[in-house]
């Protein structure tokens, strides 16, 4: 097996812990976000918010733009 594609560095729930952002760095240095919502039926996380491809230079921009794109962030 080879090195993960990325690192999460961050990693935020909202308060019904079915919904969850990472923030992560990737083996390339450049970061982006992915979220994730966690369906009732299996417990398991199941990406889709598809930012994943979103290229970031710091870890600054990938935290505003997530904030920017998920409601729930910006909400508390």
């Amino acid at each position: 097996m080879g090195e993960p594609p990325w690192k999460v560095l961050a990693s935020r729930e909202n308060p019904a812990a079915d919904r969850c952002v990472d923030i992560f760095v990737r083996s390339v240095g450049s970061f982006g976000v992915e979220e994730y919502r966690r369906d009732p039926e299996d417990r398991r996380w199941t990406h889709f918010g598809y930012h994943g491809d979103v290229v970031f230079a710091t870890r600054t921009e990938a935290e505003a733009a997530a904030t920017r794109a998920v409601a729930w962030l910006r909400a508390g």
